[in-house]
C-alpha cells in the first residue's frame, strides 16, 4: 500500500508479495490503458480530419448544383423566348427530322 506525501508517494514498509503483485498489475493495466487512450485520440483526429474532407467536398459541389441551375435556368429561359417568337414552324421541323432518324434508324436495325 501507499501513503501520499504532497505529490510523492512512498511504500509502507510492511507490503506483502501479494500487495507488489497487484501494484505491479496495476502499473501494467495502466500502461495498457494509456496506450488505448492514445489510440483512440489518434483515431478521433483522423475522423474530424474526414469529417473537414468531407465537408469540403459536399459544400463544393453544392455549388456546382447552384452554378449548373443558374446555368439551365438561363438556357430554358432562352428556349421560352425562342418558342414564343413568331416561327412556330420549328416545333414541325423538329418533329419531322426526329421522325426521319427513327425511321432511318428503323431501316438499318431492320434490314441489317
Amino acid at each position: 500500500m501507499r501513503r501520499s506525501r504532497g505529490n510523492e508517494y512512498y511504500a509502507l514498509p510492511n507490503q506483502s508479495a501479494s500487495e507488489n503483485l497487484l501494484e505491479s498489475e496495476n502499473e501494467v493495466m495502466t500502461d495498457e490503458l494509456k496506450d488505448k487512450i492514445h489510440a483512440l485520440k489518434s483515431l478521433s483526429i483522423d475522423i474530424g480530419m474526414e469529417v473537414k474532407y468531407q465537408d469540403k467536398i459536399i459544400r463544393d459541389l453544392d455549388d456546382d448544383f447552384e452554378h449548373t441551375g443558374g446555368f439551365l435556368g438561363s438556357t430554358l429561359s432562352r428556349v421560352l423566348r425562342l418558342g414564343k417568337g413568331g416561327h412556330n414552324y420549328y416545333i414541325l421541323y423538329m418533329i419531322l427530322f426526329s421522325l426521319f432518324v427513327f425511321a432511318v434508324l428503323w431501316f438499318v436495325i431492320k434490314f441489317r
